[in-house]
């Protein structure tokens, strides 16, 4: 009892031992991003299987000028789930291009992740001003407020698609409620496409999509002082065709029970049990129209890559 009052319990603790009392077991996505995990997802999108930042990149650097154009004059640019802004600097040259100064504002739930974000753009868009913010959404979106518009907002990387589909209108209905019109957004999403392309870019041939998965884990191990081992778990990656999304799962190889120390609870597994740790929802134009217009957007243009296996969409308040 004593060790409980001089540690601090992470605010997620209470998710986690929900997520792993219930049937089926699941983690929150946001563990995923710690520093390790971070470096891990920046690796992923690398890959030869991993096509989502390279298609996406395509778009960007073929019409990140009319992107620039369409969105408006005098932006700031505030980037959620940033990320390192590896992909950006592309659409922040362009619309440098089209005014004196560019207000950057990366916003993450990692710290290191927006630091290097902060120094990248800061070393390859000269007319940048930066000011990084260290966000978990789950605690809304208030901090769009005190950022001068007019703002063009982005959600790169198909992140919309780890939500399910009444959170994802949530989400971009928490951040409508921000914005004034004539506030833009700018969203990345996956499209659906031949599970023999989909289910690779989630279970790669190296097996840094599993050291990824398994990393949630290894992060509670640490700081719940739980005992995961994660050699007993093994990643699977799959197509859910009925709902639209490629599943990400850890399943346990056999029995055993694990203990989060910190908490003070443990957790029994069957052999095959699995948690669900991420979906990635795979989406028709139809569908982005539908989640944009309940959400209080209005779509008014998309840009696609030349196989057409991922789009930006301008969505206006």
């Amino acid at each position: 009892m004593i060790a409980r009052e001089l540690i601090a319990v992470p605010q997620y603790a209470v998710d986690v031992e929900r997520g792993l009392s219930s049937s089926p077991k699941t983690l929150p996505t946001k563990l995923f991003y710690d520093a390790r995990g971070s470096e891990l997802f920046e690796a992923i999108t690398e890959l030869p299987e991993y096509y989502p930042t390279r298609t996406e990149l395509e778009i960007l650097r073929e019409y990140s000028a009319e992107i620039a154009r369409s969105a408006g004059t005098g932006l700031a640019v505030v980037e959620l789930g940033a990320g390192t802004a590896a992909k950006t600097c592309t659409l922040l040259k362009a619309v440098a291009a089209r005014q004196m100064r560019v207000d950057y504002v990366p916003v993450d739930i990692s710290r290191a992740a927006v630091r290097e974000a902060r120094d990248r753009v800061r070393a390859e868009v000269p007319q940048s001003f930066v000011r990084p913010m260290v966000v978990d959404f789950s605690n809304g979106f208030d901090f769009l407020s005190s950022i001068p518009g007019p703002r063009l907002v982005l959600y790169l990387g198909s992140s919309i698609g780890n939500f399910d589909p009444p959170a994802a209108i949530e989400m971009l209905e928490g951040v409508r409620n921000e914005l004034a019109p004539g506030d833009a957004l700018l969203l990345g999403t996956d499209l659906v496409k031949s599970p023999e392309i989909l289910v690779p870019a989630y279970d790669d041939a190296q097996g840094v999509t599993a050291e990824f998965n398994k990393n949630i884990l290894a992060r509670l191990n640490r700081e719940l002082d739980a005992n995961f081992d994660l050699d007993e778990f093994r990643h699977i990656a799959c197509w859910n065709a009925s709902a639209s999304r490629v599943e990400m799962h850890l399943e346990s190889v056999r029995v055993q029970t694990v203990d989060l120390k910190l908490v003070q609870s443990s957790v029994e597994f069957t052999a095959g049990e699995r948690i669900h740790t991420e979906n990635s929802y795979k989406y028709t134009i139809p569908m982005v129209n539908e989640m944009l217009s309940a959400s209080g957007f209005s779509l008014e243009k998309s840009w696609f890559d030349r196989k057409e296996w991922f789009a930006l969409h301008l969505a206006r308040v």
